[in-house]
């Protein structure tokens, strides 16, 4: 790809993707190596002489004490008395400390621990007398090992994005070739119109079915299942010899995507620990991203057929990567495959103990939704009369529709067509096209690393307030410029604009997969996710097919300034509802919107004393309950 693009746009522009390529492997290797960092150390609220003695202990029986190497936590390993053995069983799996010699800083060290453990935590009610307070909630991080797995398997899922990002971008290459008057299958714009939205229309359908799909197979089988219609689509596109085949192709493609949509970020958020999650839902889109300026690049420098055939690469790729990937340990622990969700914690965690624990939770929260139903299972249309489901769903639907409008997936598919419209005669569209796709492909990669260090409220907010200046700034652009002739100045300004548009629109693009992973309840979350998928797809393909009708009576300017309005908007919308979910688990999570309140502002908190003692972190203290 690096060699088309320095061919097709120069050396220079050739130097920057090199750069940006070179920085992004950078980046990836400096972030392993802090995971690894993190992973090692395993608790950071504990001193290093404390952990020196601590152990994994199992709660099934004492044999389970005696662990190999390759299998415990930590590096050292201690032979413990029977009662200390009961005392990890009677409090779940844990560590128990076993001290050598207790030092007065030593005892101060585990008071301290102890302290922290019992304030209120944002989510949980207070402890009480019967809540048995043990280390084993600190140890809340995979091991280096574990860390390498979930990262493995998001690379198979990576491919996959990738692959779905093709079919999307597609359209922007494929189209100016068509309407050439010289080619066989030449087009107008109304079949134009149809061959772009054609892909957004089938989505739905996939979607629709993979929550079925998945909540009756399981997440990865569904995965493998959709690649096939991918491949086939690709084919289709490369083979066809009529419109009507050209539309199949696209109709196969976009059923293949939205059957891919929801299963993909289920995994992830299924499989990844909470400090991690962020970055490994997020991450798909960085590889979705790179799939459309794969597209652009390869559409610059070939004809459409041969980049259909490029197409079928990936979906081949990644097929093999999924084959030998785990199952989501959610979905088998709720399907009573306790063994093996056991093995994929293990697998995934790299830790036995914090995978029995992990474990532990999952089957206690099904156990008790059973209780809660007689032990009957819960029908799924009677479970959305739950506030609890009702909230996370408008939060989600709402997005969606604001995220549409403010033209985060139009700009991808109409690139070239606005492009021209704003940089006049003298822009290379295509060129331009492939540029835009890098600003976006670097963005994306930028903001997936911003989950890791800033609130999902605050990232949101700010990239919403930049993409609806930017278009306000676009739209007075082009109205003051309106019947000027086009000078280099303005194909510069608006260049600059456009991609400080795509810049800070990129941030809404990470959130649908975020806020689907995150905010929806295990008990429903593979069904309701296709159907919200499917609902998304039906708003996108409305809004694709009309694009072309709402270009002509708004003009260029009257749709960015309308991307403007929902852009800020949208920044509203999550500023009021959406919670901060940054280092929380799906469980606390799914137990904050049992609360009354809608607004996040309005949210129980705990008192200022709990507050500065926990360090004062924003964002984290929502509620006593």
């Amino acid at each position: 790809m690096l060699m088309f693009v320095t061919k097709r746009l120069g050396k220079d522009v050739g130097n920057v993707l090199l750069w940006l390529v070179l920085s992004i492997g950078n980046g990836l290797h400096l972030s392993l190596y802090n995971m690894e960092y993190y992973a090692r150390r395993n608790c950071p609220d504990i001193g290093d002489s404390v952990l020196d003695y601590m152990v994994p202990v199992s709660c099934y029986s004492p044999e389970d004490r005696w662990m190999d190497d390759d299998t415990t936590c930590l590096e050292t390993e201690l032979c413990l008395p029977d009662d200390m053995v009961r005392t990890g069983q009677e409090t779940g799996p844990g560590l128990v400390l076993q001290k050598v010699k207790e030092t007065t800083d030593e005892k101060e060290a585990l008071r301290y621990v102890e302290q922290k453990q019992q304030l209120n935590d944002p989510y949980y009610p207070e402890p009480t007398s019967q809540t048995k307070q043990t280390l084993a909630e600190v140890v809340s991080v995979s091991t280096t090992k574990g860390v390498f797995h979930q990262l493995l398997l998001t690379s198979a899922v990576l491919l996959l994005a990738a692959a779905c990002g093709m079919p999307i971008g597609y359209s922007a290459v494929l189209l100016p070739q068509l309407y050439d008057a010289n080619e066989t299958l030449a087009i107008d714009i109304e079949m134009g119109s149809w061959i772009a939205s054609v892909h957004s229309l089938a989505t739905p359908i996939g979607s629709f079915a993979s929550g079925p799909i998945m909540d009756r197979w399981g997440r990865r089988p569904a995965l493998l299942l959709a690649i096939v219609p991918l491949f086939s689509g690709w084919v289709l596109l490369a083979t066809a010899s009529s419109h009507f085949l050209l539309l199949l192709g696209r109709v196969v493609a976009g059923i293949s995507v939205g059957l891919i949509a929801a299963p993909a970020q289920i995994l992830l958020a299924e499989i990844a620990e909470p400090r991690l999650r962020g970055l490994l839902i997020g991450a798909p889109f960085v590889s979705y991203s790179l799939g459309i300026l794969l597209v652009y690049a390869l559409g610059s420098e070939f004809h459409w057929r041969n980049v259909a055939w490029g197409g079928t690469v990936l979906p081949l790729l990644s097929f093999i990567a999924l084959f030998f990937a785990p199952e989501s340990p959610v979905w088998l622990a709720r399907n009573d495959q306790l063994e093996r969700a056991s093995k994929a914690l293990t697998w995934l965690r790299g830790c036995p103990m914090q995978a029995k624990q992990e474990l532990h939770k999952l089957t206690e929260r099904f156990v008790e939704e059973q209780q809660q139903n007689n032990g009957r299972p819960q029908r799924f249309w009677r479970s959305l009369s739950e506030m609890a489901i009702i909230k996370p769903l408008i939060i989600i639907n709402a997005f969606h529709v604001l995220q549409i409008l403010s033209g985060t997936y139009l700009v991808v598919f109409y690139a070239v067509d606005i492009i021209s419209d704003l940089g006049g005669s003298d822009i290379n569209s295509i060129q331009a096209a492939v540029l835009t796709a890098i600003v976006r492909l670097a963005f994306t990669f930028l903001y997936c690393f911003l989950l890791l260090m800033m609130p999902r409220r605050l990232m949101v907010t700010l990239s919403g307030l930049g993409s609806g200046l930017s278009c306000v700034a676009i739209a007075a652009f082009m109205y003051i410029r309106t019947g000027e002739p086009k000078t280099q100045l303005d194909t510069y300004v608006a260049a600059i604009l456009i991609l400080i548009y795509i810049g800070a629109n990129t941030g809404f693009m990470t959130m649908p997969g975020i806020m689907i992973g995150e905010l929806l309840p295990a008990k429903i979350r593979g069904q309701i996710a296709g159907y919200l998928f499917t609902i998304f797809n039906l708003l996108l393909f409305g809004v694709a097919k009309g694009f072309p009708y709402a270009k002509a009576a708004l003009k260029t300017q009257g749709l960015f300034l309308m991307f403007g309005v929902a852009s800020f908007g949208a920044s509203l919308l999550l500023y009021l509802l959406l919670p901060e979910t940054k280092g929380r688990t799906l469980h606390d999570i799914e137990d904050y919107f049992q609360q009354r309140n809608w607004l996040w502002m309005s949210r129980k908190r705990v008192p200022e004393a709990s507050r500065t003692c926990a360090g004062g972190e924003e964002g984290k203290p929502i509620s006593n309950k």
